[in-house]
C-alpha cells in the first residue's frame, strides 16, 4: 500500500471523531453483536445509521480512510468505508482491506460504501468468488449483487462471465443467503440477464448435491413470481 506523509489537519480529525464514537457507544448493540458471533477487537456499538449520519459531516479524504481502517475497531473500519475516495483506493489497497475483514459486517459495508464504486470492482469480483477465505468468496458474490443493482451501464455478458465461478459457490451453505439475493438481482436486472441466470440454474439442479439443487429450485420459483409480479425485491 501506498505510504503516505501525515497531516495536522488530517490528525486533527481523525482525533476528533475517536471522541464522537466513544459518545455514540451502546453496550446493548455490543452483546446483541456478539451473540451473534460478531467479535470485534473494539466496538464500541455504534448504529450504523448514527455513523453514516457522522460521516456526512465530513469530506471524503484518502488519508484520513486510511488512518481510520488502520485503527482497526468496529466503528473507524465503517467510517473508512464512507470516507474513503474510490478512484484513489489502490487495488493493493482493496484487496488488503478485504482480505483482512474478519466479520460479514464490515464485508458488507466495504462492498456497498467502496468496492461497487471502484474501476477494478467487476475485476475484483471474479477474483473474489474464486478466493479460498469464506469472507473473500462472501465479498465477491456481494459484490456481484450490488453492481447489478447500481451499475446501470454494464452490459448483460459482464455479468453471464460469473457463471462458471458461481458454480461451485452454489454448493456452499454458508453462502446460500448471498447467493440468492445476488442470482435474484441479477435476474431483475432486465429479461435477458433474466433468461441467462434461469439457464445457469437450471445446470445447477443436474447438479449431484442436495443443496445447491435445493437452491436452484427456490430460485426458479421465486424468478418465476417475478414474472408475475408476486415478489418485492
Amino acid at each position: 500500500m501506498d505510504i503516505l506523509l501525515d497531516d495536522p489537519v488530517t490528525e486533527k480529525i481523525f482525533q476528533e471523531l475517536l471522541v464522537k464514537i466513544r459518545f455514540l457507544k451502546n453496550g446493548e448493540t455490543v452483546a446483541q453483536m456478539k451473540k451473534m458471533g460478531l467479535n470485534y477487537k473494539v466496538n464500541w456499538g455504534a448504529s450504523v445509521i448514527h455513523l453514516r449520519e457522522l460521516a456526512r459531516n465530513y469530506g471524503k479524504n484518502h488519508l484520513l480512510a486510511l488512518k481510520l481502517w488502520n485503527k482497526g475497531w468496529r466503528e473507524t473500519m465503517i467510517l473508512a468505508t464512507l470516507l474513503e475516495v474510490p478512484d484513489e483506493m489502490t487495488e493493493e489497497q482493496m484487496d488488503y482491506w478485504t482480505k483482512s475483514t474478519e466479520t460479514s459486517e464490515i464485508v458488507e459495508q466495504l462492498v456497498a460504501n467502496l468496492h461497487v464504486h471502484s474501476k477494478y470492482a467487476f475485476v475484483k469480483a471474479m477474483e473474489y468468488c474464486c478466493g479460498k477465505k469464506h469472507l473473500v468468496r462472501y465479498a465477491g458474490l456481494q459484490l456481484v449483487g450490488r453492481l447489478a443493482m447500481v451499475d446501470k451501464k454494464a452490459i448483460n455478458e459482464m455479468f453471464e462471465t460469473f457463471f462458471p465461478v458461481l458454480f461451485p459457490l452454489a454448493k456452499d451453505q454458508k453462502l446460500a443467503q448471498i447467493f440468492y439475493r445476488s442470482i435474484i438481482l441479477m435476474a431483475n436486472r432486465n429479461d435477458e440477464l433474466k433468461n441467462a441466470c434461469v439457464n445457469f440454474l437450471e445446470l445447477v439442479q443436474e447438479m449431484e448435491e442436495e443443496h445447491p439443487k435445493n437452491l436452484a429450485t427456490l430460485l426458479l420459483e421465486d424468478i418465476a413470481d417475478m414474472d408475475e409480479g408476486n415478489m418485492n425485491i
